[in-house]
């Protein structure tokens, strides 16, 4: 996944950004019975263009339903969250 992020078409990524795709990466490869972790960075600040947390690139249905999703389905919100990041210009 990371190695797609280094190619000349590709915008830059914050250090934040490259963060959220290894933990992402993680959490995806991870065990199915794991917990997956909170992409919350503590900045937490909603685009008003994107609808998207700025920080960790959830929308606020995904935020405030975080603690009470199964982990499948917090793999379901990293999947989107990493594709979100690959698709961002």
């Amino acid at each position: 996944m990371l190695t797609n992020l280094f190619t000349p078409s590709q915008p830059r990524r914050t250090p934040a950004e490259l963060r959220l795709l290894k933990q992402a990466e993680r959490v995806l490869l991870s065990d199915d019975d794991v917990q997956p972790s909170s992409p919350c960075i503590s900045v937490c600040r909603m685009s008003e263009k994107t609808g998207l947390c700025e920080g960790c690139f959830r929308t606020l249905d995904e935020i405030t339903g975080w603690g009470h999703r199964p982990p499948e389905a917090k793999r379901d919100v990293w999947r989107l969250i990493a594709q979100r990041l690959h698709v961002r210009t």
